[in-house]
């Protein structure tokens, strides 16, 4: 079975922005710490994962749809520093000259495009892993397809099936949006209902299964649980909405066109060269002297 392989492009970028240090520069005074990282990372991917295809997908940048329903959605978040997006085109050349292909769109966020090839992917017969440390991708976990979570670059990434979700949120991968709008995501500036934590969300829903059903049973709940229901019901169903992903856009880039086939090496190495990557370089032959000689041309 083949394995594609869906890439967080922001998370993985903002992990390896703050994972190395921001000292890190060419002779000639060019930051690089993002660019190096994301290549280290992405080494990493390919050796242990083995792809057989793979995409990058990205943030447009900007106001999507759910702004247009919530103008404070995702308020409150810490700038980014510039140092941050002066690195992104760079990122962006080193993957178009090893061959990994980028999708966005100003409607969309990266989940949106997560959740869609993954679930084409699996229609098409794939194995799918998707690599992010968003808990919105929970949702996407399911037969076939797996959310891995980067840690320590990716040396102890963690990997969440189904039944890993339910030990360690204790609600099935399509609750995680009645999960959320119970708990609310302060990530996202969505308040779910006040008072209502991860345990008391996760005993509703393994009770009741659904937000709707929940308020079916009001009646049936302690008092005091009832009442923070009652008084943010509004919140808690518009809180589920915001925190569902989008599964059906049209793919931009057809799942053929994503297949490895010889990811280019020279290229690459003439890129690393060019950014004093020497310890990537070495990497990246020794990954062409093991048993990864069908992923680069």
């Amino acid at each position: 079975m083949k394995h594609f392989v869906l890439i967080d492009g922001h998370h993985l970028m903002y992990r390896a922005y703050w994972a190395i240090p921001r000292t890190l520069k060419t002779s000639t005074g060019e930051q690089v710490n993002m660019i190096f990282g994301v290549a280290s990372m992405l080494l990493s991917i390919l050796k242990k994962e083995e792809p057989d295809a793979i995409l990058f997908c990205m943030d447009a940048g900007g106001e999507t749809f759910r702004h247009g329903e919530c103008a404070s959605y995702k308020e409150g978040r810490a700038e980014t520093p510039e140092d941050f997006y002066v690195q992104i085109p760079r990122v962006f050349e080193m993957l178009d000259r090893w061959g990994i292909r980028q999708v966005s769109d100003p409607q969309f966020e990266a989940d949106d495009f997560l959740c869609t090839y993954a679930l084409a992917g699996k229609k098409a017969g794939m194995r799918v892993s998707v690599i992010t440390g968003d808990r919105d991708a929970l949702q996407l976990v399911q037969e076939g397809v797996t959310m891995i979570i980067p840690h320590k670059g990716y040396n102890e990434a963690e990997y969440l099936d189904a039944e890993n979700v339910w030990k360690k949120y204790g609600v099935r991968p399509d609750q995680i949006p009645a999960f959320k709008g119970l708990t609310g995501d302060p990530s996202d500036n969505l308040p779910g209902v006040k008072g209502i934590g991860p345990k008391t969300a996760a005993t509703l829903l393994q009770e009741y299964a659904s937000l709707e059903n929940i308020y079916e049973h009001l009646n049936d709940l302690p008092k005091g649980v009832k009442e923070k229901l009652v008084q943010d019901r509004e919140q808690a169903f518009f809180c589920q909405k915001m925190s569902r992903l989008v599964c059906d856009i049209p793919l931009p880039i057809p799942l053929v066109d994503l297949e490895c086939k010889g990811l280019s090496t020279k290229k690459i190495i003439d890129f690393f060269e060019e950014l004093e990557f020497t310890l990537l370089m070495r990497r990246l032959r020794n990954l062409q002297l093991e048993e990864q000689m069908p992923l680069f041309g």
